[in-house]
């Protein structure tokens, strides 16, 4: 077994918002591939991607990439004229799409309409199977015009095909804030749901469901371990379970300017217990990895991506 993460940099250049990949063979110890260069550029939409998600399909055996369609270094001073909320409002109804069966070998940059006009940006993608379904849960956070482009919501559309998706509904909506950054594991039977709640409290929060569309409550142990941490200065969680069998919970730390923020680690013993410890000593990143997603890959696939990047 082994570990894809695949992620985007910090820098205030476009090379920045592209897709990278990093490697490990035990999810502690990561390795950086093609000399810490993009492995993929996306040419279409805003020319810039951030915020990945990646899965491998139960069906078809291909890997999905999916990514925020939008550019800082290009957008921010041009078309959105140094506003967030203009991005809030009038960012791109598209995600950024590659395709790959073997993950080297990639498709072409597609951009598919999940949001009508009525959504803002499409920010953070993160896809979960549902089994009982038997189709996949896309899901991301948007502003929206029903509420006047105000706090942000968690919005999903379900596809089995990865080129078709159902009309967009809410996911979760949190009464007292805005929520981004969503992204859900399985664990005996169970959906656990990672946010960032952008107020009360300004931090991650871990929800529970039996179901994959919800409803969702929270998880008060998981609060409790959040609170060791300074708040409003982590987001993008992303999660595996490590072949020891605990959780790790990477989140990106951006409480510093630049290059110096990424990654930092939490392990837990399960999901469900939600209590996660800060565990930065047994980790290594050769950067800083920011917004993204990891993946379990074999050992013939982390071979094959060392090589063809090498």
């Amino acid at each position: 077994m082994a570990y894809l993460f695949v992620h985007f940099r910090e820098k205030t250049s476009p090379d920045g918002e592209q897709v990278y990949f990093g490697l490990s063979q035990d999810g502690f110890q990561w390795e950086e591939v093609n000399k810490g260069q993009p492995v993929l550029w996306a040419y279409y939409g805003d020319k810039g991607v951030r915020d990945f998600t990646i899965t491998k399909c139960e069906k078809n055996g291909k890997y999905y990439i999916f990514a925020t369609d939008l550019s800082l270094s290009y957008g921010m001073r041009n078309q959105y004229r140094h506003s967030w909320d203009e991005i809030g409002r009038n960012g791109s109804k598209y995600l950024a799409v590659w395709e790959s069966e073997d993950l080297v070998s990639w498709t072409e940059q597609r951009l598919v309409k999940i949001g009508d006009e009525d959504f803002g940006c499409l920010w953070a993608p993160d896809i979960i199977y549902d089994r009982r379904k038997g189709d996949y849960v896309l899901h991301w956070s948007s502003s929206h015009k029903s509420n006047d482009y105000g706090e942000k919501a968690i919005y999903y559309s379900r596809t089995k095909d990865f080129d078709n998706f159902s009309k967009p509904e809410v996911l979760y909506r949190k009464e007292d804030s805005g929520v981004i950054d969503s992204a859900m594991y399985e664990e005996n039977g169970k959906y656990y749901l990672f946010v960032k709640s952008e107020n009360n409290p300004s931090n991650i929060i871990l929800l529970k469901s039996e179901s994959v569309t919800g409803p969702f409550e929270r998880v008060e142990a998981f609060d409790e371990s959040m609170a060791a941490i300074e708040a409003g200065q982590y987001e993008a969680p992303t999660a595996v379970c490590l072949e020891n069998g605990k959780w790790c919970l990477f989140l990106d730390y951006y409480g510093v300017p630049g290059e110096g923020q990424g990654y930092v680690p939490f392990v837990a013993d399960s999901l469900a217990s939600g209590r996660f410890v800060r565990s930065d000593e047994s980790f290594h990143f050769p950067y800083g990895y920011k917004h993204g997603t990891i993946i379990k890959i074999n050992r013939e696939e982390y071979e094959r991506i060392r090589k063809a990047y090498s």
